[in-house]
């Protein structure tokens, strides 16, 4: 797991600081930093109080024995000599003593004193850490009084060097080991939440790729996962399912309804273009109204031929026979067929040659008439209509119109079905919404790309872009 785990961060190259799996293994990681954080810190304390603690009972024990001590000695000696001799008796080289009368004079010490210790001066009761030679010292002074008269001050040094530096060792120690502690806690924290989100992901890899077509063959098991994961995944199933079932009714209804208008519509239409022919005793107004209806008509079947073409993509039944052709022929011919019934110069720039494209050509070439066709409408009159053909990494077909162009903001809808851009231009263009996106489902069927470029006020630019065959 910790294999795995190290392998997908090396192949992500950016931390997303918003997801969940950052936040939940930096929460833990705090929480896990603060806890064994504030117990070496604990430690540390604790430690420091015991060597406190330790000396303040050797001052207690001193401060207790000392002045009685003294009192006897000095029944049989001089006071300064039964200090001395007091001093002598309590002394080892880990404790070392001295005494300042009244005139702040040293009138007795330890046998291992320490000439640095004759500098200090104003020790109060409190312990105070001192490092002299590379020793530590704990040193505290207490006043002294025998038979209840104040005769000077008594300071007790304790050598802690020994436990100062098995102390530091320990502190080392717990530092490293928390260190790598928290280290192993927060891979092992970031690795299981890791696992633990990888349903999820699956859910979000499932609804991302999933086909119109196929959403009620979709199934989603986790066995294994938490009951919060199961019960989303069975709900994502029903609602799926219920897409899939409203998907498939709104297909057939198309179906259904495409076929049987188009046929009736389709015979409307002839008696209207026949009464039109030999309607010599027509007035103009009937002529008019005639022409309307067959315009009208013809626009409704057309409409119903795109949506039928849109079923079939959306069902995969658009059947396509493809094939490798020169493209520079193909562009050649369709330009020809367009200007047999629309009067308009096309510009053909092709900066390479015998370029090979797979594709089927009626598929083809109804996509680019339908390209063609809006330059045209969308152009002013007299002015021309510039394609350029090109080879890179990939086959350009770039279609140029003089038109206005479309904003921006726009742009990213322009495929989107019987979406328009302005409703009065296309209703006087004739236009239904749909050749567009009749158009992007026929280039992405046969592998290609279809995007837009408008600049500002300059017309817009329809690219093509096929694999090449080389």
């Amino acid at each position: 797991m910790f294999t795995k785990f190290i392998k997908n961060l090396s192949e992500k190259k950016t931390i997303d600081f918003n997801s969940l799996r950052f936040r939940l293994t930096l929460g833990v990681a705090l929480l896990s930093t603060c806890g064994l954080g504030s117990v070496a810190l604990w430690m540390n304390w604790k430690m420091q109080h015991l060597l406190i603690m330790t000396h303040k009972e050797t001052v207690n024990y001193v401060e207790n024995r000392f002045p009685h001590d003294v009192e006897i000695y000095s029944e049989m000696v001089s006071l300064e000599v039964g200090i001395q001799k007091t001093i002598n008796n309590l002394s080892d080289h880990k404790n070392i003593f001295w005494f300042k009368n009244k005139d702040n004079n040293i009138i007795a010490q330890s046998v291992y004193f320490y000439p640095q210790l004759a500098k200090l001066n104003y020790l109060d009761y409190s312990p105070q850490f001192i490092l002299i030679d590379k020793n530590s010292w704990l040193i505290c002074g207490i006043p002294l009084n025998i038979n209840q008269q104040f005769i000077g001050h008594l300071y007790i040094a304790q050598n802690i060097t020994n436990e100062q530096v098995l102390f530091t060792y320990l502190i080392q120690s717990l530092t490293i080991s928390t260190i790598i502690a928290i280290t192993i806690m927060i891979t092992l924290i970031a690795c299981y939440i890791s696992y633990s989100l990888k349903p999820l992901e699956k859910i979000c890899n499932v609804a991302e790729n999933i086909s119109a077509d196929k959403l009620k063959e979709v199934s989603i098991n986790f066995n294994n996962s938490p009951s919060e994961v199961k019960k989303l995944a069975q709900t994502l199933e029903k609602m799926l399912m219920r897409l899939g079932e409203s998907w498939e009714n709104q297909q057939q209804l198309l179906n259904n309804v495409s076929h049987e208008l188009r046929t009736p519509l389709t015979i409307v239409s002839g008696y209207l273009q026949s009464t039109l022919r030999r309607g010599e005793n027509l007035t103009s107004i009937q002529k008019e109204a005639l022409s309307v209806a067959v315009s009208e008509a013809n626009r409704t079947i057309q409409l119903l031929e795109d949506l039928l073409d849109l079923a079939r993509a959306d069902n995969g039944n658009i059947q396509m026979q493809l094939e490798i052709v020169i493209v520079n022929d193909l562009m050649r011919e369709i330009i020809a067929m367009t200007q047999q019934y629309r009067k308009r110069n096309i510009n053909l720039r092709e900066e390479n040659s015998n370029i090979k494209i797979k594709v089927d050509r009626n598929r083809f070439k109804q996509i680019c008439l339908n390209l063609i066709d809006n330059a045209i409408k969308y152009s002013p009159e007299n002015t021309d209509i510039k394609i350029v053909l090109k080879q890179d990494k990939s086959v350009i077909i770039e279609i140029h119109d003089q038109g206005i162009g479309i904003p921006f903001t726009l742009q990213n809808r322009i495929f989107e079905r019987f979406y328009r851009v302005e409703e009065a231009r296309n209703r006087d263009t004739g236009g239904t919404g749909l050749g567009l996106a009749i158009v992007k489902s026929l280039v992405t069927t046969m592998n290609g790309k279809v995007t837009l470029v408008s600049p500002s006020e300059k017309g817009c630019i329809f690219t093509l872009s096929f694999p090449l065959v080389e």
